[in-house]
This record gives structure tokens, sequence and C-alpha cells, in this order.
């Protein structure tokens, strides 16, 4: 039995897609935010319905790590019902193994519905409550590398088993995409949790959230970041690239050009995330690493749902070989 690569670690869930017709909701913005709309109280036609199994943030970066050659696997909860049958099924057949996928025989799986509108989407979710557990490794099972992400806010406690058996495990390296809930408990709270952290990515909004650092001066993003504890910090920035820090140097990197409209954007930034802890775990750079990222995000945006578009090695290399002159990082 060979060693794990990475164990991803998180929810799961099954999201049925549901693609809405352009001219029966519409989309506008007020001070408060982005609304969707549609007429209340009435048969509203759809276009039709797409389920995805086993995604969510965890899964997606499980699959894209097997997709990338990697030995993957997955820690989660799903419930004794068919939606969990079907989500391991799902996982066996990306190449993910879901040895330490936990099934709860009384409890149902998560099962989220999605409102397509145009490419955006509205999620309407429900998290079952399960007793969250780490499982006892045997040591053959020890990871290289844990990738953490989206959770349900009743496992706070697996937080802690989680930091507690990552500390008496020193050369297990973590990567951790923090979801909503770990980025509302706040850094005190999990500050065992980032002082641990190999690689740390947020999106430029989370990242203040996080750090209560300045939007506009990444240099005091960063600053913040690493003082939490990660060695390695990436914070993407939608259209306008993303940029990475190992502590001495800092990287500015272009989105890669889209070859058409997006189609549907869940999942770009689990795509990027993944491919970028990826070719850190293969041996790249955090130069090399951010120009794979950018890549595996373009094309996922292609496609319907999370995991669809996500590539191989040799697709990515293709893809930067066909790279404009331009698409490389640059000192920020």
């Amino acid at each position: 039995m060979s060693q794990f690569d990475v164990l991803s670690v998180g929810d799961i869930v099954t999201d049925a897609f549901i693609k809405l017709l352009d001219d029966e909701a519409v989309s506008y913005e007020n001070e408060e935010g982005k609304w969707l709309a549609m007429h209340f109280g009435q048969k509203i036609p759809f276009d039709h319905v797409e389920i995805l199994e086993a995604v969510g943030n965890s899964p997606n970066a499980a699959v894209s790590f097997a997709k990338l050659g990697l030995k993957s696997g997955l820690v989660a909860n799903v419930g004794g019902d068919m939606h969990g049958r079907d989500m391991i099924t799902s996982l066996h057949k990306k190449g993910v193994d879901s040895r330490f996928v936990r099934i709860n025989p009384d409890k149902k799986s998560n099962y989220h519905y999605v409102l397509w509108y145009k490419e955006e989407r509205t999620i309407l979710i429900k998290h079952e409550d399960y007793e969250y557990h780490w499982p006892q490794l045997k040591d053959k099972e020890v990871p290289k590398w844990i990738y953490f992400s989206s959770i349900s806010k009743n496992a706070m406690d697996f937080h802690d088993d989680l930091t507690e058996w990552l500390e008496a495990h020193p050369d297990v390296k973590l990567a951790f995409q923090p979801g909503t809930f770990q980025i509302d408990v706040g850094v005190e709270r999990l500050q065992r949790l980032y002082r641990r952290t190999e690689v740390l990515v947020l999106n430029r909004e989370e990242a203040v959230e996080v750090c209560n650092g300045d939007y506009h001066n990444l240099h005091d993003l960063f600053d913040k970041l690493h003082a939490l504890g990660p060695k390695v910090v990436c914070i993407t920035d939608g259209p306008d690239g993303a940029y990475a820090s190992d502590g001495q140097h800092r990287f500015k990197m272009p989105p890669y050009p889209d070859p058409a409209p997006p189609k549907e954007r869940t999942g770009a930034g689990d795509a990027f995330t993944s491919c970028f802890v990826a070719a850190l775990i293969k041996g790249n750079t955090i130069e090399g690493a951010l120009q794979w990222a950018p890549i595996n995000s373009m094309n996922v945006v292609q496609n319907v749902g999370a995991q669809e578009g996500l590539l191989t090695e040799e697709q990515i290399e293709q893809y930067l070989k066909q790279a404009p002159e331009w698409y490389k990082a640059e000192s920020l």
C-alpha cells in the first residue's frame, strides 16, 4: 500500500443544478448586494436539472488531485441513504480513495439545490448534523499532505482533533482553504491550525476578513497572514488574477485567457487552489504553481459544476505551451 500524497478533509454533498430560463428571473444590485428575483407564488418554468454527486470544496480538491496523478483520499461524512452510496461510488470512479468516508446509517446525506442563472449560481444549503471524528490512521495511511476546507459549524471540536493530530505528525504538511464558517469563527479560535499551516489560500475579501488587513495593500495582507503562521500564502482576486508569497518573494499572476465566456462559475476557486497545492506537492516553485492554477480554473468554468473541467498534468502543460507571452508570474 503506497502512502497517500494528499488526504482532503471536509464536507461532501450532492448538488442539483436547476438551470433557470433567462426570461423567468432577473438579477439586480442595491446597497445590500446582488439579488436574484423571480415571480412569487407562481409556477416558474425551468430549462433542465443536472445532478452532480460528491462535490464540495474538499471533494472537488480530492478529485482534482487524483486527476493530476496524485494518490488522493477523502475524509468526510455521508448518510445511510442512496445519495451517500452514490457519492462514494462517484469518488471511486474518479480515482479518490473513500475508506475514510464515514457512513452514518441514521442520517441523511447533504443535498443542495443550485439555482443556475446565466453564468452565476445561488445555492440553497443545509448541512446535516453529523458527529465528526478524526480517523485512526495506520502508519501506512499517514499522508504527505492534508488539504482542509469547508466543513459544518457542528465540527468545531473536530478542528481541535485534527490540529492535535497534525502537531503529533510534524512531517505532514497542511494546506488550508477556509470555508465560510471557519472564517466566521475567527482567527483566535483556530490560531493553532493557522500556525500549523504550510499553504493558506483565500480570496482577497476573505483575506481582509481573516487578518483585518488593508484591502488595497497586498503587502499588508501578506504580512498579517504570514504572521498567523502560514509559510506560503496565496490570495486570489477574480478577474484581476492571483498573488502568492513565501514570506520573502511575492508574485502577481494574471488569469489564463478564457477561450469562450464562462458557462458556469461553480468550483473555479477549488480548481485553482487544488492545482496550486498539487504543483507544490509535485515540487514546483510558487511561480510555477501560479502558472498551473489559473489554467485549471479557466477550464472548469467552461463546464457545468466543479469537477467536469478538471485537467490532467499533461493537459495543463499543453495549455502552458499555447500561453501568450505575457502569461507569467511577475514580482509584486
